[in-house]
């Protein structure tokens, strides 16, 4: 068959370009990607090569040849790279985990390996974070090639493992030691984002990220004298690690709006009907928060840094008084934030509590008013006319992290359209994580149309 044209963004109808085989690989493969358990628990046991030989084996099927690497035996990373039609674009990476946070059967309605498609859902670990996407991805790659179409730029597929835990096995390791094969790519594309957020009275909202916090995991100690539980000891390490906890909980952040932000709460108060200037220096970022009723959601988290003690450990006896104590803190910080958060964390801690990072990655931003953003904002409208895009900047992070070193700028974009009831963000790493299959059909012909024509800044002349 010949190459097709690829198709405008633009309004008017949306034409069908995804062909029913696709609709029905995405969810074949989505379910069968589930029964595979990457469970990647943060301790090294995870092995993600089952599920990288699976999707080598789907691009294999189409003449698409994929690279399989690995720092660490069992923790296997594909990409594999698809050729644009115009050379002089840059390229854009696509990417998605293979891993998965652990799961509990005994707390699930399905068994969450089971890859269960009931009453019109694909239920199990993995069916929002991320192999729905992973899907996706499969599904409209294979189309393009069963049928000789070609994207606009080159497309760099990365199916990676350890986003659950580091990325060292996975994004941080291709970062650091393949970067000739993501060559030309400049922006990329991945999860927690392009998911319908209802916000009520029947609007329907599709947050894409251009933005995340960074990472500030933190590991804090505390010394002082071992002795008896039955004397009097004034230099108790694990009082002196309980006030410290006490402080970083209690701890009131200052506010910190980022371009991101200030873009999202701009575009979520005219939704809302409130005209606001978050520029004045009297903005208050809390009261608008308050107006906006389930749509806050979205921004609370990201206008200020965070800091919450997670993890405990002391001792071994209940009579014995130990010499030292640790806790771990999940901080996460605002592009911009990060010399504020440490000086706080200096002052909260104290003298006798040491605190250094057990790890950290950095916060990102990405432009909301580049080309890329606009095409991911026509293609969702395309195929829901009546829904609304806005910017947001993610609470937590992604392997766009670590692609950043190469200088690739990275958006939230895993296009899912949900009906009322489904929680995206309640199921990311919830109990009866599950995702419907006309959302999986949506987010197919999404993806499909954002990737065929979506622009490029035109690489430099060599």
């Amino acid at each position: 068959m010949a190459e097709r044209e690829l198709a405008e963004h633009g309004p008017g109808p949306a034409a069908e370009t995804v062909d029913q085989q696709a609709l029905d690989e995405v969810v074949r493969f989505t379910s069968e990607l589930i029964r595979i358990d990457t469970s990647n628990a943060g301790d090294g046991s995870c092995r993600e090569r089952p599920a990288a030989e699976y999707v080598a084996e789907r691009l294999a099927e189409v003449g698409i040849e994929p690279v399989l690497l690995e720092r660490t035996p069992g923790r296997t990373n594909v990409v594999a790279r698809i050729e644009g039609s115009d050379a002089s674009a840059d390229a854009l990476l696509v990417h998605g985990h293979l891993d998965v946070v652990p799961a509990e059967p005994a707390d699930w309605q399905v068994h969450p390996f089971s890859g269960e498609v009931r009453d019109g859902v694909v239920w199990g670990r993995g069916a929002i974070d991320m192999k729905n996407m992973d899907a996706m991805m499969l599904a409209v790659v294979r189309q393009w090639a069963r049928g000789g179409a070609r994207p606009r730029r080159d497309i760099v597929l990365a199916f990676t493992a350890d986003e659950e835990a580091s990325a060292e096995d996975g994004s941080g390791f291709l970062a650091d030691h393949h970067a000739d094969l993501f060559e030309g790519c400049t922006e990329g594309i991945s999860e927690s984002g392009a998911f319908t957020f209802h916000a009520g009275g029947g609007m329907r909202i599709y947050p894409i990220a251009a933005g995340e916090r960074g990472t500030a995991w933190l590991k804090l100690t505390a010394r002082g004298r071992a002795g008896h539980g039955s004397k009097v000891n004034r230099d108790n390490a694990v009082s002196r690690l309980a006030d410290a906890v006490s402080r970083i909980g209690a701890h009131a952040w200052p506010v910190r709006l980022t371009p991101t932000v200030r873009a999202a709460l701009r575009e979520l108060a005219a939704l809302h009907g409130i005209d606001i200037d978050p520029e004045r220096p009297d903005f208050d970022v809390d009261a608008l928060l308050d107006k906006l009723g389930p749509s806050a959601k979205l921004v609370e988290p990201t206008v200020r840094n965070s800091a919450n003690p997670t993890m405990l450990s002391a001792g071994y006896k209940v009579n014995v008084i130990p010499g030292s104590a640790v806790a771990h803190v999940d901080g996460r910080v605002v592009p911009g934030g990060e010399a504020e958060f440490r000086t706080t964390m200096d002052e909260l801690t104290g003298p006798q509590v040491t605190w250094d990072y057990h790890h950290g990655e950095v916060a990102l931003q990405a432009p909301v008013d580049s080309p890329s953003f606009a095409a991911m904002r026509a293609a969702i409208e395309r195929f829901d006319p009546d829904g609304h895009t806005v910017p947001y900047c993610m609470s937590g992070g992604t392997d766009a992290k670590q692609f950043s070193r190469l200088g690739i700028v990275g958006y939230g974009f895993s296009p899912l359209k949900l009906p009322e009831g489904f929680d995206y963000q309640a199921l990311f790493h919830g109990v009866d994580e599950r995702v419907p299959v006309e959302g999986l059909h949506f987010g197919v012909r999404v993806l499909d149309h954002f990737l065929r024509g979506v622009p490029g800044r035109g690489r430099p002349a060599v």
